[in-house]
């Protein structure tokens, strides 16, 4: 069921994914999500990234562990994840930004992290910037080239949970309207009657 920014959700959401391209605001939207609707958030990073940029072996356990739970927000990434999230998520967020916009937010966000040597998940550093131009996994080139993958993973969740109600934002003024409404300012979604 895909829903626009001012339809009705119909219910509280008690188990939210996050589906965008990097650079979407995932993990901003799913940060406030959880301080408005009182949810617990995990950011998916934190479990996948070990020390050097290696995959942590529990990464699949933990993400189990959370999608075990009855309440929480999570991002929606990683295609080994992706089944035990969607199994139980009771509603996804589509955030379906323009790839030149989400591509300028991940240089932003990439060359700050860079030159301010933020220490990212367990310990990560941001890599050369020069890499941009070597290496096709750099964050840049990689949100550039993966963008469409968003939005070709809609047509599978919609096979396999047709029921699933998926909210499409298309813009940052429509994430903004839509998490308005869910703090109240524009109204709560409906309750189930």
């Amino acid at each position: 069921m895909l829903l626009g920014p001012d339809d009705p959700v119909g219910f509280l959401p008690r188990r939210i994914v996050i589906n965008g391209a990097s650079g979407a605001g995932k993990s901003t939207v799913a940060r406030t999500l959880a301080a408005r609707l009182d949810l617990p958030y995990t950011e998916i990073d934190s479990l996948y990234h070990g020390p050097g940029w290696t995959a942590r072996e529990t990464f699949l356990d933990d993400v189990g562990a959370v999608a075990a739970g009855e309440r929480w927000v999570i991002e929606w990434q990683y295609d080994a994840a992706r089944p035990l999230l969607l199994d139980r998520c009771d509603l996804m967020v589509w955030l379906d930004l323009p790839r030149r916009v989400t591509t300028w937010r991940v240089t932003r966000r990439t060359v700050r992290r860079r030159v301010r040597r933020e220490r990212l998940w367990n310990g990560n550093l941001e890599g050369p910037l020069r890499r941009v131009l070597t290496d096709p996994e750099q964050i840049i080139r990689w949100a550039w080239s993966s963008h469409p993958a968003a939005a070709a993973r809609i047509a599978d969740v919609q096979r396999r949970r047709p029921e699933l109600a998926v909210v499409r934002l298309r813009s940052a003024a429509e994430v903004r309207r839509w998490l308005d409404r869910l703090s109240g300012v524009g109204g709560t979604p409906e309750r189930p009657r």
